[in-house]
């Protein structure tokens, strides 16, 4: 039984390319089935930055056909950006992948539960099933063993970071918005995930304003109305294409009587900038722009490629596991029939001696004791072999001496 893996990603295909083989968990899932067939196994793992087959078959040439067959109905274009590997290099690919070391940020969180999500659509027997499970063990011993996946990886995710870190804690905090765009809102998910709470979204048009606060709550706010709540809020999060400064130092100097030594984090994800740089000047005031979070970012990347070494060598291992499972399976008929025609022609003997009861007792358990103790390390090497890559000559070898070549 080979498996085999086909697949596109971000490694050469284009998200135009990728977003139109892209399928949510329920039509993967019925790809998966089709491919699997009554006999078969398939899995389907697609994500913004992947889309890959994986199949279990006797005839892996059958199943590659399959699976670019399946891909290029889905978008006929990916011709030049598909990838194929099989058997310990697909199990390799899928362990990394699962590990967040073949994501576009390392040790990127979002992938392990994908790869589960996959594995729980897909129409899988005992060899991906086996493959599925050892990738998300991977997966989690690398997050478990290493820091890789610890610091924050975007700007988004360096912002509320950091906001923890002046803070403490962000649970109770509130946050107002200005501007109501998609990095804004990447930077209010963040957040909100660690505990703060959305006071106010202050944005030029109103409509795209009260659609955030319907999704993550607080107040619609016009951009006029900033100074006058800028008060009560913990965190101020600036993201518009604004032309000038949508906040001056001067307009943050006049409510800093009203907050009373409170500290201010300010964020500003807009380029121009949004506030005026002079603000980090004023007491209690905490101001990051563009610039200092990809910074941040840059020095967390660093980190995380530095623990993706340790990673790998988890992975490593794993797969090292996986491969000797997988040979192992081509000596195990070859066992299974030496142990059948060893107690065929030990039950054939003991019928055609003349015992009684108990005489035939003691036989079966002598002959018994000997028939293990000769097939035992005849067992054990086989299987060493197999882990060796040389399993399946042993097999050879002892089917042909045997005579067990029928019975295969």
């Amino acid at each position: 039984m080979s498996i085999v893996l086909v697949g596109i990603s971000h490694h050469k295909a284009p998200v135009e390319l990728r977003e139109r083989a892209a399928l949510d968990p329920k039509h993967a899932a019925g790809l998966a089935r089709t491919l699997a067939g009554d006999d078969g196994e398939a899995v389907c793992l697609s994500t913004c930055n992947r889309t890959e087959l994986y199949l279990a078959d006797e005839s892996a040439d059958t199943a590659e056909e399959k699976a670019e067959a399946a891909l290029l109905a889905l978008e006929p274009e990916l011709g030049p950006a598909l990838y194929r590997l099989r058997d310990d290099d697909a199990a390799l690919h899928l362990f990394r992948v699962a590990a967040g070391l073949d994501s576009m940020i390392p040790g990127e969180g979002e992938i392990l539960g994908q790869v589960r999500t996959a594995h729980d659509g897909g129409a899988t027997g005992p060899m991906l099933d086996r493959l599925f499970r050892q990738a998300l063990q991977a997966g989690r011993k690398a997050r478990s063993q290493t820091g890789i996946g610890e610091s924050p990886a975007s700007v988004s995710s360096a912002a509320a970071a950091l906001a923890e870190q002046v803070f403490g804690d962000l649970r109770g905090r509130s946050v107002l918005v200005i501007g109501a765009g998609k990095t804004g809102e990447l930077a209010i998910r963040n957040l909100v995930s660690r505990g703060a709470s959305i006071a106010f979204v202050a944005n030029r048009t109103g409509e795209r304003a009260e659609e955030l606060t319907e999704r993550f709550g607080g107040e619609a706010l016009p951009l006029a109305r900033v100074e006058e709540e800028l008060a009560r809020a913990d965190v101020v999060l600036s993201s518009t294409s604004a032309p000038g400064w949508v906040l001056t130092r001067e307009q943050v100097e006049r409510t800093l009587p009203v907050r009373k030594g409170r500290p201010l984090f300010l964020i500003d994800l807009a380029v121009p900038r949004d506030l005026e740089p002079s603000i980090h000047e004023l007491d209690g005031c905490y101001l990051y722009d563009i610039d200092d979070l990809e910074a941040v970012v840059a020095e967390t990347l660093a980190d995380r490629r530095r623990e993706a070494e340790r990673a790998e060598t988890i992975v490593a291992e794993e797969a090292d596991r996986f491969r000797a499972w997988q040979a192992a399976l081509e000596v195990v008929p070859a066992i299974t029939s030496l142990r059948a025609r060893a107690e065929q022609i030990r039950d054939a003997e003991l019928r055609r001696a003349k015992l009684n009861d108990a005489e035939r007792r003691a036989a079966e358990s002598v002959t018994a004791a000997v028939l293990n103790k000769l097939l035992h390390l005849p067992t054990i090497r086989m299987k060493q072999a197999a882990a060796a890559a040389d399993g399946v000559i042993y097999a050879d070898a002892v089917r042909h001496l045997f005579g067990l070549e029928d019975e295969r």
